[in-house]
């Protein structure tokens, strides 16, 4: 079910959630369009209620639920404050769904791609060292899909380009990098899907990918880290691009 924030300037009939994670959502979308800017205060549990025809119940869950991702505070006998964006957990993957490209900007882009510069380099050097032969052709398998996406089909790439990385690291053998992949998965899908909407052809991507997984079969250190620092330059080049084609002003 597709919801649409409250918009006081229209007097169409908007639909309205039904309950918990609708509401969610549309609470979040409300605060991240700017109705609900940072610093100010929620209306009450039963205004909100009132507004999107919920009970109580699901308001106050709603707001616990916003509350445990940073995105508000509830203060006693002041009401709820919505924080400033910096203080967000824009890792999490309901927010990330929940708010979409309204928070996909290009600070968070940079700063998911400093992270893999961080970690992925590395990450393909020992994986060519630990990575067992079933990780390698599940990382094989992962470049078939990607070159065997549809032209057009983004979603498609970007779901085989995602789960490439996510096999990397496990390949890896480090469980700290493991980990870090769990929490930074989802703004790095979006990330990944971003990059690859920016690009006509997604040749020079699938080649890069496919020597990579060339290194790793060969145990070659040297080179899976080349290409993985290949990979983090095209992504890079990639942000470039978006920024450009942005309208100015």
């Amino acid at each position: 079910m597709s919801v649409v924030s409250p918009n006081p300037s229209s007097s169409a009939p908007r639909p309205r959630p039904r309950v918990g994670r609708d509401f969610v959502a549309a609470l979040a979308r409300a605060i991240v369009d700017g109705r609900y800017p940072d610093g100010s205060t929620l209306p009450r549990e039963q205004d909100l209620g009132a507004e999107f025809s919920v009970s109580r119940t699901v308001v106050r869950e709603a707001l616990k639920t916003l509350e445990s991702k940073g995105v508000v505070r509830s203060r006693p006998r002041a009401g709820t404050l919505v924080r400033a964006r910096s203080e967000w957990n824009l890792l999490d993957a309901d927010l990330l769904d929940w708010m979409g490209d309204a928070v996909v900007d290009d600070d968070l882009l940079a700063s998911v791609l400093e992270a893999r510069r961080a970690i992925e380099p590395v990450a393909a050097e020992v994986a060519a060292e630990r990575a067992s032969l079933a990780d390698i052709s599940s990382l094989y398998s992962a470049w078939e899909a990607m070159r065997d996406a549809p032209p057009g089909d983004d979603p498609a790439f970007t779901a085989a380009d995602a789960e490439f990385h996510r096999i990397l690291l496990r390949a890896s053998g480090n469980r700290v990098f493991v980990q870090l992949s769990d929490v930074i998965d989802a703004a790095l899908t979006r990330a990944l899907d971003r990059s690859n909407r920016s690009v006509r052809s997604h040749l020079e991507t699938v080649e890069i990918h496919r020597q990579l997984v060339e290194a790793l079969r060969l145990r070659d250190k040297a080179a899976a880290r080349r290409s993985s620092e290949k990979m983090l330059e095209l992504a890079a080049r990639d942000l470039e691009r978006m920024k450009l084609r942005k309208p100015k002003g």
